[in-house]
């Protein structure tokens, strides 16, 4: 007769393993990040960015092509005055445009 193990949820998993509980933290602080600063990616390229990893105070976003780098690239000074008037610190933020999605 097989056993089989009783099914868990991705936050009780977290909550038992402190390297996946870092992992979910990360990722929230990214997509905090983000909805923070929603208001200032004008309309049309919202829906072409997403959050990235942030590790060690340097946040990326992932985007879905070179126009929306080029338009965001001239964003990053207001983002990150932005991201610091809500106390979300960041040393950088690191642009990169997803391939092959």
């Amino acid at each position: 007769m097989n056993r089989r193990s009783p099914s868990v949820t991705l936050l009780q998993a977290s909550q038992n393993n402190p390297g996946l509980a870092r992992l979910m933290e990360l990722h929230r602080e990214s997509n905090v990040r983000l909805q923070t600063i929603s208001t200032l990616i004008p309309a049309t390229f919202r829906h072409q960015v997403q959050a990235g990893p942030f590790e060690e105070g340097v946040w990326c976003l992932l985007l879905s092509n070179n126009t929306t780098a080029a338009k965001l690239r001239q964003l990053l000074p207001a983002f990150e005055a932005h991201l610091r008037t809500h106390s979300l610190e960041v040393k950088s933020i690191r642009l990169k445009v997803r391939r092959g999605d």
